[in-house]
């Protein structure tokens, strides 16, 4: 126990010491308010953002024009369903990975068969587009396929297809072996109205072929039939053949861009409608087109003892007009004998053509058939299509007067026996007609004819001294009746010298007489100059007794009569 000092006064002694009133702590305080605000707000933005982002995607491009992290967009329809966020170079600096978040809900566009390109203005021969983003950016257009959902790496591409998969129509394949004048985006035609465009334009994978991607619009897509034939119609077309010069004039813009025309050739019936995806075969003009649908039974060798320059690889094959095969390749590889010289030419048939409508052979009739015809005089001569060009077509025909022969054979083929024919036939008869000209007596005509115009030539002189001492004896007569001692003499004299002036007159320079031998010096000379044209004209050209001159026209030798 402390015990105090008894010294010290009151005031000086120390206080007691107050109780501590003990109270519970306070739980809740108005300062926490403002930060559990800021983290609720801070979460739920956090939540808006992660759940308003859908799937990152990464699209491969050949370079990065016009694109920009944080600004490019990236649409549907011209909808904004992303934003790129990165863009970075790939690791064979070939190319560029631009990386793309997708708004939410949107990743169900990303479906096999999606195509990705970036939107930029754009000029060719065949379309301006994407005008609008030289105010607005480029971005980066995707265009959803129809597949299940598809992966997150795309591979881009750099030219935007002409029509948008969400179109309806029909596409097509076409396939050919040049590429012509043909590019994306080339109009399609049907009768020469646009119902199409060609969409894309790349190399098979062994480099022989070019493969052209066609949209047909949904209310044209019933044109095209399975059997339809497409072909080029790019630039003008000039093509001269046995038909003489063909030229074709498409529109301007198949000129610049090209184009393709489709069409059933004409006395096919159509069949039944195309489907997506089919493939055709694209026709370098329209003549291959038609002539694509020749589907021949029977090839022939034919051997001609004759030149066939002006024959052509698929030149038509004829029977009286009508037009039954072509030509098909000309060369000595189809005779192992060359010891007649003879140019093989292989022909390709469809005998069928000649057949009333309904009326079937089998084939292995069609040879039979042949053999008969040819026993009955049947032979293939060449004639000429076109003097202008000097193509030459194949004629197949019946001469009851040949002599009969049988069906040949040179390997694998028959052989129908030919004729010569065409400028082959004329040079034979020209040779015979020379012949009989060189036999005729030219020279004893020529001499003949020689002095027949000297004796003209004499007879004309002496008719000219006659005229001269006509003239003279008339002058002389105007002299003495002019004399005045003339004057002198009896009337009846005076009468009788007038009527002998008068009849002296009719010989004198304005007499009958005299004007009638002068148009008779004229007639000889006339003659004498048409006897020495002639003699120049037969030494120059012997055959002109038989075709005449030059200028007279161009003869035709009568045809040889048959033996």
């Amino acid at each position: 126990m402390r015990q105090g000092n008894p010294f010290q006064t009151v005031s000086e002694q120390e206080p007691i010491a107050a109780t501590p009133e003990l109270r519970s702590a306070q739980r809740w305080n108005v300062v926490w308010v403002v930060p559990i605000l800021a983290m609720l707000i801070g979460g739920w933005m956090l939540y808006r953002s992660i759940s308003s982002k859908g799937p990152e995607i990464r699209i491969r491009f050949d370079t990065a024009e016009g694109i920009q992290a944080g600004k490019t967009e990236l649409r549907c329809r011209s909808v904004n369903v992303g934003k790129v966020t990165r863009v970075e170079l790939a690791e064979d600096l070939s190319s560029v990975l631009v990386y793309c978040t997708m708004d939410a809900g949107n990743e169900k566009l990303l479906r096999k068969g999606s195509r990705f390109w970036v939107v930029r203005p754009r000029v060719s021969a065949a379309d301006i587009s994407g005008l609008g983003t030289l105010l607005t950016g480029v971005y980066v257009e995707l265009e959803p396929g129809a597949g299940e959902l598809g992966p997150r790496k795309w591979k881009g591409r750099e030219t935007p297809p002409p029509t948008n998969r969400s179109v309806p129509g029909l596409r097509l394949t076409l396939v050919s072996e040049d590429a012509a004048s043909l590019s994306i985006g080339s109009p399609v035609y049907y009768r020469g109205y646009e119902v199409g465009r060609v969409e894309s334009r790349e190399l098979d994978a062994d480099g022989r072929r070019i493969i052209y991607e066609v949209f047909i619009r949904e209310q044209y897509q019933g044109l095209v039939r399975e059997n339809t034939k497409f072909w080029n119609t790019s630039g003008i077309d000039i093509a001269a053949g046995v038909d003489g010069f063909k030229i074709r004039t498409p529109s301007f813009q198949s000129m610049v861009s090209g184009g393709v025309s489709f069409a059933v050739q004409e006395g096919v019936d159509p069949e039944s409608l195309a489907k997506d995806g089919t493939i055709f075969d694209l026709h370098e003009d329209e003549n291959s087109a038609a002539s694509s649908t020749f589907e021949p039974t029977m090839q022939l060798l034919l051997l001609f003892d004759q030149s066939v320059r002006g024959l052509s690889k698929s030149a038509p094959v004829e029977y009286r007009g009508i037009e039954i095969g072509r030509v098909r390749s000309i060369s000595f590889d189809y005779v192992a004998d060359r010891e007649n010289q003879k140019v093989p030419v292989l022909v390709e048939v469809d005998p069928r053509i000649l057949r009333p409508n309904g009326a079937v052979t089998p084939t292995e009739e069609e040879i039979p058939l042949l053999g008969d015809a040819i026993k009955k005089g049947l032979r293939a001569t060449l004639k000429t299509g076109s003097l202008l060009t000097g193509a030459l077509y194949v004629d197949f025909d019946y001469y009851p007067d040949e002599f009969p022969e049988e069906l040949g054979y040179k390997g694998d083929y028959p052989v129908v026996p030919t004729l010569q024919s065409g400028f082959a036939q004329l040079e034979v008869k020209l040779a015979a007609i020379l012949d009989k000209i060189e036999k005729l007596p030219i020279e004893e005509a020529m001499a003949n004819i020689s002095k027949a115009a000297g004796e003209a030539a004499t007879t004309a002189e002496d008719a000219r001294s006659a005229l001269t001492q006509i003239k003279e004896a008339a002058a002389a007569a105007k002299v003495t009746l002019e004399n005045p001692d003339f004057k002198g003499l009896p009337a009846d004299l005076r009468k009788t010298l007038a009527e002998f002036e008068k009849s002296i007159a009719s010989v004198g320079p304005d007499g009958n007489i005299q004007g009638d031998l002068l148009r008779t010096l004229d007639e000889l000379r006339s003659a004498i100059r048409s006897m020495e044209s002639m003699t120049d004209t037969i030494q120059e050209k012997p055959n002109s007794l038989l075709f005449g001159k030059e200028d007279s026209g161009n003869p035709r030798p009568k045809a040889a009569g048959r033996r």
